[in-house]
């Protein structure tokens, strides 16, 4: 049996990282590989991956959300199938919890993560408050690798301002994105832009288009609710 790619996608609460995980998920699964999307959140119960299963399974996305995702019924655990995700062939995709008390779950894995090639995407966002200087963004990092017990291979850009974001919102953070990858001592990946706004930014090989398709409920229409369940 032959691995698949394993990518970790870890971040500060609101930094887009789950946004991030369903878009890598989804063009995987378009390009014809198989994939599975591990939610791995048990601390914040909004804004997740499990709240997409209905969309991401319409496109043929194996989805491993934790016990009572997306319920009212008591913590979310997360189950035994889990631990399936080292023993798959296609590609695997973890939407890590924010922060390091979100990333300890991750920490009950390590091992055998540590056993496989892998990559462990740092998502940062200059415009969330705690993480908007490049220190604070790194001892963030810190925090999230002491927590799951693993490194992070890469930073990627995710500045943003949800509907707010300009091609100048893309552009101000340049500057601090690469700040947070040298003070990280690892790569700046690529800067996320959302298609919207790719057309008024300069054709770059570091600007990495994606599909804005996690809102908040009242950004949601009614349709859209019921579609993603």
């Amino acid at each position: 049996m032959s691995e698949g790619k394993l990518t970790i996608i870890c971040g500060h609460y609101g930094s887009g990282k789950t946004n991030l995980a369903i878009n890598l998920a989804v063009n995987a699964a378009r390009e014809g590989k198989k994939v599975t999307l591990a939610d791995m959140d048990i601390v914040n119960l909004y804004f997740t991956s499990s709240e997409y299963s209905g969309f991401l399974k319409d496109n043929g996305i194996r989805v491993i959300s934790p016990t009572f995702a997306v319920t009212n019924m008591d913590v979310p655990a997360l189950p035994a199938s889990m631990g399936s995700l080292f023993d798959s062939d296609g590609d695997v995709i973890i939407d890590a919890g924010g922060d390091d008390a979100g990333a300890t779950a991750l920490g009950r894995y390590s091992e055998m993560i540590r056993r496989r090639e892998y990559e462990m995407l740092y998502v940062v966002n200059m415009y969330r408050p705690l993480t908007a200087v490049a220190d604070d963004a790194v001892r963030t990092l810190r925090a999230i690798e002491d927590a799951c017990g693993l490194k992070a291979t890469a930073v990627v850009n995710n500045s943003h301002l949800k509907e707010f974001t300009t091609a100048s919102t893309i552009t101000d953070s340049l500057a601090y994105a690469n700040e947070v990858s040298s003070k990280a001592g690892i790569p700046l990946l690529f800067t996320t832009v959302p298609r919207t706004t790719l057309k008024e930014l300069p054709t770059e090989e570091y600007f990495n288009p994606i599909d804005v398709y996690v809102r908040t409920i009242w950004e949601r229409t009614s349709d859209e609710s019921d579609d993603q369940r």
